[in-house]
């Protein structure tokens, strides 16, 4: 149960506010002024605060100011409580740190929707998100669903790609961020020698070039569609002013793509120092996962053999001939070139 202090010098307001939170099933505690709103998140350590800016002793600015300072209570949410509108009053509350600012008259859903929006946005910022592009990805997922980064990405339109058709180039810079709506669509670097090496593979659902954007570089390598795909292309300032506007999810997002780097160097020494049988059956296993998000038991994977040795780094024919081996071994099944796991532990029990 989410615990939220209500502080407001206003009885009448206290109360009626809490009572409303209490209903809606929250964990509702109040403070009379500024200063045992203070005393009160200090001690309460709540989800969320929902405070007036007029009151005695310490306006609700100052209790925003006290409570920024101090590191127990830096990142509660802030919903400012105010029966003043005036527009410099919302950019002062808004520079301060503040979340989000209620008017008053206010109505039972207006409160309710902006607490549920803030405790929404809590939860996401606190969720474990796996490090580098992935979890960045699954992150403006979350981001998007809940309506606190960008619009739906269904508002914007969709153009349909088609196989080996380029969405962008490396080097070029960075205009959109893009949603896979349906398809496959691969990463690409080509090295000094020529050679292709997939970075990464991307399925339905999925977000693609946001680390360009954040980082504000050109694209470091080539998407290629695989399978012919549906994708909305959003522009660069949706996206980049909204994670920046707030420092919370733009902090979230930087920890993750500073990792990024960190996760590729670790993939390129797999590809240096494992055996031919450990990487092909970890790129098994990761486009597994990357393509069966429905948890569909066996799945099919269907990637070209040539795609599939771009991205173990290693020769087609060396693919094909461990591929046999698995298939010999009865780790997995090969029907009209396309690849079922029969025997997922035994591949995972590979990589050991």
């Amino acid at each position: 149960m989410s615990r939220i202090l209500v502080i407001d010098d206003n009885t009448d307001i206290r109360e009626n506010t809490a009572e409303i939170l209490s209903l809606a099933g929250y964990d509702t505690h109040t403070a009379e002024n500024g200063k045992k709103g203070v005393e009160a998140a200090i001690k309460e350590k709540p989800d969320l605060i929902v405070c007036d800016i007029m009151m005695p002793e310490l306006d609700g600015y100052g209790v925003l100011h006290m409570l920024k300072k101090n590191p127990e209570t830096e990142h509660i949410p802030f919903i400012f409580l105010t029966a003043k509108a005036e527009r410099s009053d919302f950019r002062k509350g808004m520079e301060m740190g503040a979340d989000d600012y209620i008017t008053k008259p206010f109505d039972d859903l207006e409160l309710l929707k902006a607490v549920e929006i803030r405790l929404q946005k809590l939860n996401i910022l606190q969720a474990q998100y796996e490090a580098g592009e992935k979890g960045a990805g699954k992150l403006m997922k979350d981001l998007s669903g809940s309506g606190l980064i960008f619009p739906d990405p269904e508002k914007y339109g969709s153009e349909t790609y088609m196989k080996k058709q380029v969405l962008y180039s490396e080097g070029k810079h960075a205009r959109f961020l893009y949603f896979l709506k349906s398809g496959k669509i691969k990463t690409f670097k080509i090295h000094e020698d020529g050679k292709e090496y997939i970075t990464n593979l991307y399925g339905a659902d999925e977000y693609i070039g946001h680390v360009a954007l954040l980082e504000n570089q050109p694209y470091s390598d080539t998407a290629e569609v695989l399978e012919n795909a549906e994708v909305i292309a959003i522009p660069k300032d949706t996206f980049t002013q909204a994670v920046y506007n707030d420092i919370s999810i733009a902090s979230k997002f930087i920890k993750l793509i500073t990792n990024d780097v960190k996760e590729k160097e670790e993939r390129l020494l797999r590809l240096a120092y494992d055996s031919l049988r450990k990487r092909v059956a970890k790129a098994l296993i990761d486009v597994h996962q990357k393509f069966n998000k429905e948890k569909k038991d066996p799945a099919l994977i269907e990637i070209s053999r040539e795609d599939f040795a771009q991205y173990i780094g290693t020769a087609t024919e060396s693919v094909i001939r461990t591929l046999s081996d698995f298939k010999s071994e009865k780790l997995i099944e090969i029907k009209e070139g396309k690849i079922k796991i029969l025997n997922l532990e035994k591949l995972n029990n590979l990589l050991f």
